[in-house]
């Protein structure tokens, strides 16, 4: 990591810091609570909390997704747990951000921007018939009932395919976008709503922060969340648009640096250049929807690794399975996985390994994942390179798997 001293000030001034890309990396992982010990104190809630968002998705294999995210930096963490942390004492609240995510109640101020402009535009997908008159039924069923899911409120769908919705949910989910109504949990995975007057804290229910303020918070924390990033990833971490990120980056402050190899400017969270990043690097499988690779051209930046989530590709097209799971390990990624679950065996549908190195990662992810989800065996289907497949069988049986 080298400094140097610029010649001139303006608005942003050029990188008076240069990185390589290994330093890069590494301040990414430690950013992302893979690098270093965990802090197991701060738990779940700790790790909602460093990353800013947590996504969302229906997707179940060994587990949803929200829960992949705490498991990956803090092991084998309960899943009740899990969603005791998201759900209970309103610590936290369900919105719009890299998509559908879990965010700190304390973000709620900074997202006031979002629903303004939700309320400008007057819808997202569906048209309300009678969109005052269905609302207020809502807000009614809601004040008079307390928090309901929507088969509570009346039912989702008028019968059809799954985005034919009713009118009560297309009110709900309206209000959702326009902050009235909040998730408030996650019940068997419906969501369940409540009034944002009852849910979020008096002191945080306002939208009084105007667009730059909200811009400012929202730019600075996925700067931190990230480590080191370009401002094209600023702008993927809340799904803001890049000329938002610009007309608010220089007043955040973040430090714009260069990354060797990186063909465009970078921006580091000053914490994360206090110390060079140090300790125990994490071996996991990770979510397809893990902040650290959600952004597929930054993925492909940092690690010179191509990933992408092909559970929505005929399954005839797909090339490396249906939630194919990176491996992290050593700080790398160095193989994939596709999992899914026979009784008490977790199965490798399909599986790839960069390297003979990665055999005995591979092995401990897989049985640390086995044992979380309650398996005491492991099945590889599909192994490349095949030739690999004897020494994995055999770093298995070692664990006992």
């Amino acid at each position: 990591m080298t400094t140097g001293l610029t010649g001139t000030a303006s608005a942003t001034p050029p990188p008076t810091v240069s990185l390589s890309a290994d330093e890069a990396r590494r301040i990414a992982l430690r950013a992302q609570g893979l690098l270093g010990a965990p802090d197991r104190r701060a738990g779940v809630r700790g790790v909602l909390r460093s990353l800013g968002a947590v996504q969302l998705d229906t997707i179940s294999v060994l587990a949803r997704s929200h829960e992949l995210v705490p498991y990956a930096r803090l092991g084998p963490v309960g899943r009740q747990t899990v969603d005791a942390a998201y759900w209970t004492g309103a610590h936290s609240f369900e919105y719009w951000s890299h998509a559908a995510c879990v965010l700190p109640i304390e973000e709620w101020p900074h997202f006031a921007f979002r629903r303004r402009a939700f309320r400008e535009r007057g819808h997202r997908w569906h048209v309300m018939k009678d969109r005052e008159g269905s609302c207020a039924a809502v807000r009614a069923q809601l004040q008079a009932e307390g928090p309901l899911t929507t088969a509570e409120l009346g039912g989702g769908r008028r019968g059809g395919e799954w985005w034919d919705w009713s009118e009560r949910k297309i009110a709900v989910e309206w209000l959702l976008d326009i902050g009235e109504v909040v998730v408030s949990e996650r019940r068997g995975w419906k969501r369940v709503y409540d009034l944002a007057e009852r849910a979020v804290p008096e002191s945080l229910f306002h939208d009084d922060l105007d667009e730059s303020e909200c811009l400012r918070r929202l730019v600075a924390q996925a700067g931190a969340a990230l480590g080191i990033a370009t401002r094209a990833d600023l702008a993927d971490y809340h799904r803001l648009k890049a000329e938002q990120v610009e007309s608010v980056v220089a007043e955040t402050g973040l430090v714009p640096v260069e990354v060797q190899g990186w063909p465009r400017r970078a921006w580091a969270d000053p914490a994360a250049l206090e110390s060079a990043p140090r300790g125990r690097h994490r071996t996991t499988l990770l979510s397809p929807f893990d902040s650290l690779i959600w952004d597929r051209p930054r993925t492909e930046r940092i690690f010179d690794f191509t990933h992408r989530l092909e559970a929505y590709v005929p399954k005839p097209k797909r090339v490396h399975g249906y939630f194919a799971m990176p491996l992290l390990a050593g700080g790398r990624l160095c193989g994939r996985v596709d999992p899914a679950r026979e009784g008490r065996t977790l199965i490798a549908r399909q599986l790839s390994m960069a390297s003979a190195k990665a055999v005995e990662p591979m092995a401990r992810a897989l049985g640390e994942a086995a044992s979380w989800v309650g398996c005491d065996a492991v099945r590889v289907e599909r192994c490349d390179p095949e030739p690999l497949r004897p020494r994995l069988r055999s770093a298995l049986d070692t664990l006992g798997l």
